[in-house]
């Protein structure tokens, strides 16, 4: 069985989200995400998420690819998680393109590309801008 991790904040949630989490199910047999915490995102963002890492958690968990989901609590730990769940694949956003390849010793490491057009920012800024 190949195992899947996978990391990201999934705020307000959209369809660049689900298309992460659907693709990177197609690796493999099993998909873990790892959901930043509320104060991991205050830490990479310098704003807490719309949505609590308890409210996120519950969304995630109910997306039918994903078998299991957990706290990310720094991404220092990256590949502390990885060994915990023993992946054999990390998939991330291109984005992070080059930043997790220290962890190919223990994981294979695969950057699929964003959803054009779309991020929970620009979101955010829209629904402000639009009050």
């Amino acid at each position: 069985m190949k195992r899947i991790i996978t990391f990201g904040t999934f705020d307000v949630l959209h369809i660049g989200h689900i298309n992460i989490i659907e693709r990177a199910a197609e690796f493999g047999d099993y998909l873990i995400v790892g959901v930043s915490s509320d104060s991991l995102n205050y830490s990479k963002k310098q704003r807490y998420p719309i949505y609590n890492e308890v409210d996120r958690m519950k969304i995630i968990s109910s997306i039918k690819s994903v078998d299991e989901v957990f706290i990310e609590e720094s991404l220092d730990l990256k590949l502390e998680y990885i060994k915990k769940y023993k992946a054999d694949i990390l998939i991330m956003g291109d984005d992070w393109l080059g930043k997790f390849d220290w962890v190919k010793p223990t994981c294979e490491v695969i950057y699929l590309p964003r959803t054009p057009s779309i991020s929970t920012t620009q979101i955010i800024e829209i629904v402000k801008y639009n009050r």
